[in-house]
């Protein structure tokens, strides 16, 4: 094993009411990371009810049997901690990070509103309105804070389940009712869909047993059953869409498909998509921002997804008085030539140090290593992958990054998403 390879110690059972309980001991601080994913996300939702995979972000802060709206953070801050959820196309997850004494209350705190979640038409209506504004201010008021909607409509078709993005239709929210907001809490939201992982300063044997004492009491739900969905084939036709808005300046998105985030496919397009645009040493840094002078910043990078199709993209913002076909034609010469020639083997050890260290940082954090062997345990079955995703990495050839990009960044294989300036 090379010196430099981490190895983290892992603990994984299964309760009797099928939550999967991951523990890591780590000693080096009395602080422990409290992390539970649920295996449900916007792909999950039904077309007409989109959005409320994000709608529950809110929702499970407003309240249980025990404890009132707000209480939840205000327990864990009280304590010296913090606590937090995101929602994303694959997953919902929440997570405290709370001294090892705590423990216990991070964990009743979330079997409380596992089991008894207020969910009433008051607080329905209340975070309804919370989320059409975090739409209006994150997505419709701020410059390109719509272009993941743009993308997605462009990369998938209406109907797949990756064919709306995870804030939702506010449409859609508006005509939710109660009983679709309750039916996707109960299909949901249940200890047999969830993997629960513990982080920090604490013994496994214990931490299993209090785990079972707080959400082993939890009744079975019966894991949701999904269709499998495919993968798609490439883009074609070069589908565009326009965007005339009050933006800073003009700017060109390019898109392609990709294969599911646990491939070895996936890997490898990732790393040429890190050769593309993956910093400031990036082919397109070079050739957009320090060669030709025309963009202030451009990039690529990947985004892994688990249900058949993952996404990669090219970005440029332009500078004062450059059109976004200027972006364009930059951009699609360095994807024509990272598509014929290949990269050079000096570029994919770049890109391969980049991904190192951005990886062994987030290991570096109990959170953040918390939130992984959640993710790989909830996406890729399999927790211990963390402990081998630098070997799998770094086993990837430079060859293999060449005939990643040859097969999915082809350019007439791309959308295109470009914003002009109002003027």
């Amino acid at each position: 094993m090379p010196p430099d390879v981490v190895r983290y110690p892992l603990h994984r059972t299964t309760l009797a009411n099928g939550l999967q309980v991951v523990v890591s001991p780590d000693p080096s601080v009395p602080v422990v990371a409290v992390n539970l994913w649920f295996d449900v996300g916007s792909r999950d939702e039904q077309p007409g009810r989109t959005g409320l995979a994000h709608l529950f972000e809110h929702l499970m802060f407003e309240g249980s049997a025990q404890v009132a709206a707000g209480e939840h953070l205000a327990a864990v801050q009280a304590v010296g901690g913090s606590a937090n959820a995101t929602t994303w196309f694959d997953r919902t997850n929440y997570f405290e990070t709370v001294p090892t004494g705590a423990l216990d209350l991070a964990l009743w705190l979330e079997a409380e509103r596992l089991g008894s979640l207020r969910l009433t038409q008051e607080t329905l209506d209340n975070q309804r309105d919370v989320v059409m504004e975090e739409k209006r201010q994150r997505y419709d008021n701020v410059p390109y804070g719509d272009v993941l909607i743009h993308l997605v409509e462009l990369t998938f078709p209406a109907d797949h389940p990756y064919g709306h993005p995870t804030i939702g239709s506010m449409a859609d929210l508006v005509a939710a009712d109660l009983a679709d907001v309750r039916s996707f809490f109960a299909t949901h939201y249940a200890p047999d869909n969830a993997v629960l992982t513990l982080v920090g300063d604490v013994d496994p044997a214990d931490a299993v047993a209090r785990v079972e004492r707080t959400l082993g009491r939890l009744p079975a739900a019966g894991r949701p059953r999904r269709s499998p969905t495919p993968g798609l084939p490439p883009l074609a036709g070069v589908p565009r869409r326009e965007v005339a808005a009050r933006v800073p300046s003009d700017a060109a998105y390019l898109a392609w498909r990709l294969p599911a985030r646990d491939s070895r496919h996936f890997d490898a397009a990732e790393l040429a998509l890190a050769v593309l645009g993956g910093g400031q040493t990036s082919r397109l840094h070079r050739r957009l921002v320090r060669t030709d002078e025309v963009a202030e910043g451009a990039g690529a990078s990947a985004t892994g997804l688990i249900a058949g199709t993952s996404t990669g993209f090219a970005h440029a913002r332009a500078l004062p008085g450059v059109a976004a076909e200027a972006l364009e034609e930059a951009m699609l010469a360095e994807v024509t030539r990272l598509v014929d020639e290949g990269p050079e083997p000096a570029e994919v050890d770049r890109a391969k140090a980049q991904f190192e260290r951005e990886w062994l940082s987030d290991l570096a954090r109990l959170d953040s290593r918390a939130d992984l062997f959640g993710c790989y345990a909830t996406l890729h079955g399999d927790p211990g992958e963390v402990n081998e995703r630098l070997d799998q990495v770094r086993s990837i050839e430079p060859d293999a990054v060449a005939a990643a990009a040859r097969m999915y960044l082809r350019p007439e294989q791309r959308a295109v998403l470009t914003y002009r300036k109002e003027r």
